[in-house]
């Protein structure tokens, strides 16, 4: 018999043991499948929270949709009668200490036609007109490996780019333009560039792609995301998991590796599969040779402040769902969604629950970070007053500190990551790294990364 050790309970390791586990199933092979995890409740950074009439969400609030990964699984552990889609609205961005909406025919505020440019409130007549340079230059410089802050301001223009599309991507993406590459953003802006010689005309032709997702981005569940967790967990019958276990060295030992728990406790294993964050996978591998590979992935931090208000949350701004916050604003958050007006099943008395996202890129979060709980509680309840004008005390809050837990791609990171497995398969055959570290930070992603590690390592067996 082969024992297969998965370290880390969270959606990465989950989704490898289920598709693990109907593998071996359907195959009817001789498999051991052990899954362990540090804390006392699988998810990672999906936690749902159940406060008064509220359903919050510490880490992660939704799914994206389209992606390919996720509609199998949910169908495959039957939650697709628990599922809801988020309820769409304008998404703004607080600039010039006002709210401005983010134009209609926008992908992550990229304009999809050239009245969507003209129509914007955040850019000038000159910045509408730099962007304009777009139809005619040809791409003759760039390539997937390029920042994708560099590609945009070369074509769109540096207004466009800094007031109203860098606002977007860098919430979405957790790092600076400059050091993303649109082979782990958005790929296929090149490809429209290339093919339509315009990024807005290729957007424009592809508009029914984006329009078709437009009204269901995001999913979640009606009792919150740890659904998704639970159910996981529950069809895992042919594994065991040990919960408030932390692994703290693995080694290898003739054909197998060893695997020492806080316990005292020692188990064998022929593959181990690491889905923990990656200075974590570097401590527990403890190898000299992998460490200049490791060093080169970063981490950043996140302050998420929940606020829920006895107040209706017909409050806000009509037809708004949040708002993003450009650079030298006054408020300290990075962003707010309007989580009772997003996800209408987080409310069950449509009162107003608020969630602001404080982002260790912003030069005001080295002091958030030394404050009480009480001082950032204040500091998100003074966002509120100044960009939305609403007063009172939270009868519900909820403050989570994602200290160094937020993967930060880089220019570098496709490359390191390479590096880095090449390396780690000739020291340790049949140890696999996996995980938001590494292969993408959205549920999606990770779905699909557990999917792609769990047949690699069938491959294996």
């Amino acid at each position: 018999m082969k024992t297969v050790v998965v370290i880390g309970g969270g959606i990465t390791g989950l989704t490898t043991m289920h598709y693990l586990q109907k593998i071996i199933k359907d195959k009817k092979l001789d498999v051991k499948l052990v899954l362990i995890e540090k804390n006392q409740e699988l998810g990672g950074k999906i936690q749902t929270f159940h406060q008064d009439e509220f359903i919050i969400e510490s880490g992660a609030d939704s799914i994206v949709a389209r992606h390919e990964s996720v509609m199998p699984l949910i169908s495959d552990i039957k939650l697709e009668d628990q599922m809801v889609y988020n309820s769409t609205g304008i998404s703004y961005i607080y600039t010039n200490e006002e709210l401005h909406p983010i134009p209609a025919d926008t992908v992550f505020g990229i304009p999809m036609s050239v009245e969507s440019l003209f129509s914007s409130t955040l850019i000038s007549a000159e910045g509408k007109t730099a962007a304009l340079k777009d139809l005619e230059m040809k791409n003759d410089k760039f390539t997937k490996e390029s920042s994708i802050g560099s590609f945009l301001e070369y074509f769109l223009g540096k207004e466009l780019v800094e007031k109203q599309i860098a606002p977007v991507l860098s919430g979405v993406y957790s790092g600076k333009l400059e050091e993303l590459t649109l082979a782990s953003t958005l790929p296929y802006l090149l490809e429209y560039k290339n093919q339509y010689g315009s990024i807005i005309k290729g957007l424009e032709a592809n508009k029914e792609r984006f329009q078709a997702t437009a009204n269901k981005k995001f999913i979640s569940f009606t009792n919150g995301l740890s659904t998704l967790i639970d159910q996981l967990e529950v069809e895992l019958d042919n594994c065991s998991i040990l919960k408030g276990v932390t692994t703290t060295s693995i080694t290898k030992n003739n054909e197998k590796y060893e695997i020492s728990l806080s316990t005292g406790e020692k188990m064998d294993a022929d593959y181990v599969i690491v889905t923990t964050p990656h200075d974590v996978a570097q401590t527990l591998l403890n190898q000299e040779e992998l460490d200049p590979y490791f060093n080169q992935l970063k981490n950043s931090s996140l302050i998420s402040i929940y606020l829920g208000f006895n107040i209706a949350d017909e409050e806000l701004p009509a037809d708004g769902t949040g708002f993003i916050v450009s650079d030298k604003s006054k408020l300290n958050c990075d962003a707010c969604t309007w989580t009772s007006r997003k996800w209408k099943h987080t409310s069950k008395n449509e009162n107003l629950l608020i969630r602001l996202f404080y982002k260790s890129s912003n030069p005001k979060y080295s002091a958030l970070k030394q404050m009480s709980e009480n001082e950032r509680i204040q500091v998100a309840l003074n966002d509120i007053e100044e960009a939305l004008g609403i007063k009172g005390q939270p009868t519900a809050v909820e403050v989570t500190n994602w200290d160094n837990l937020m993967p930060n791609y880089h220019l570098a990171h496709n490359q390191a990551v390479q590096s880095l497995t090449q390396h780690l398969s000739s020291i340790h055959p049949n140890v696999v790294l996996a995980g938001c570290s590494y292969y993408g930070v959205g549920i999606g992603a990770c779905i699909k990364n557990g999917k792609d590690t769990a047949e690699e390592i069938a491959e294996l067996l």
